[in-house]
């Protein structure tokens, strides 16, 4: 079984070398972008298993990418965790419309963040009956 792939959206550089090595020493694939736009273009090349975007980022938002992903017949359905300021809150039709499996805030945990990965990739295989 190859691994699963992450991709992980986000400008600030410690975030993503952090989290990208949470992942690839948790036996995932992490591919990383620094801005929505570049995170837009893997997503259509690297099909991951998952996203994880920011909220904040240069040149196209989360929202936006995740507006785009989802508009995208080829993205559409991936799961994606959005990374949000502290007090920062998305309501809740919105997260819903936009099918953001979870939001989480920073700073947060990777350990945190590998657990709800973890979660929501075993949820999609059990729905989908592997």
């Amino acid at each position: 079984m190859s691994a699963k792939k992450v991709l992980v959206v986000d400008d600030e550089v410690h975030i993503v070398h952090v989290v990208a090595i949470k992942l690839r020493n948790n036996g995932y694939d992490a591919i990383t972008a620094g801005d929505g736009a570049e995170g837009y273009e893997l997503a259509c090349s690297e099909q991951p298993d998952i996203i994880i975007a920011d909220f904040q980022m240069p040149v196209m938002s989360g929202l936006e990418l995740i507006e785009k992903l989802r508009a995208n017949e080829g993205t559409r359905d991936i799961p994606i965790i959005l990374l949000t300021a502290r007090n920062f809150a998305i309501e809740d039709e919105r997260q819903q419309e936009l099918q953001i499996s979870q939001c989480i805030a920073k700073p947060f945990s990777p350990k945190e963040l590998l657990r709800t990965i973890e979660d929501i990739l075993y949820q999609r295989e059990l729905i989908a009956g592997n």
